[in-house]
């Protein structure tokens, strides 16, 4: 039995549907891991826009910055929070925003550990 053009892609679909459900769950595992280490509920980042005001506030942000997420870019302040509050600079925060499927599984099973910093007040 020869294969069609039409079952070839539909194979290469069904792979591409695996690939990327185990790339999501991988990142599902790395963001929980993240979430517990702030001593925040893992399970919190499965429920959306919850997961994002935990993050908020993971970084250090006050909770109606959830608000801001709206805003392009905003999203960028928050990473770099979050990149401080666990120790790193800002070439970390570059990483997050360009490679977050590399960089948020070094955060999460690395050795960085949440230390929130405070922020300056004038």
């Amino acid at each position: 039995m020869e294969a069609t053009d039409a079952t070839i892609a539909f194979d290469g679909v069904i792979i591409l549907m695996v690939v990327c459900l185990i790339i999501g769950l991988f990142m599902l595992i790395a963001m929980w891991k993240v979430f517990t280490k702030a001593s925040q509920p893992g399970w919190a980042n499965i429920i959306p826009i919850y997961n994002s005001y935990v993050l908020v506030k993971i970084a250090g942000k006050p909770g109606w910055w959830l608000l801001l997420l709206c805003i392009p870019f905003v999203n960028f302040v928050i990473l770099f929070g979050l990149a401080r509050n666990f120790g790193k600079g800002s070439g970390y925060t570059i990483g997050l925003i360009l490679l977050p499927m590399v960089f948020i599984p070094m955060l999460a099973f690395g050795s960085a550990e949440y230390a929130p910093v405070e922020a300056p007040t004038a």
